[in-house]
């Protein structure tokens, strides 16, 4: 699963373009990641170029 930084994420999508599982969904709010999809590969955070997102386990 992800977290992400509500004031760093500009909504860019650079995160939902990169995820291999198509996990992640751009809304209105910002980004929100469909965690039984998530296979935790870290591409979101590492692609992230305002460094909001963070992959934590649950």
């Amino acid at each position: 699963m992800i977290e992400t930084d509500k004031k760093k994420c500009l909504r860019c999508s650079a995160c939902v373009g990169v995820c291999p599982k198509s996990a992640l969904t751009l809304k209105e709010h910002g980004i929100e990641c469909d965690g039984e999809k998530c296979n935790n590969c870290r591409l979101c955070e590492a692609f992230c170029p305002m460094g909001a997102i963070r992959v934590v386990k649950k």
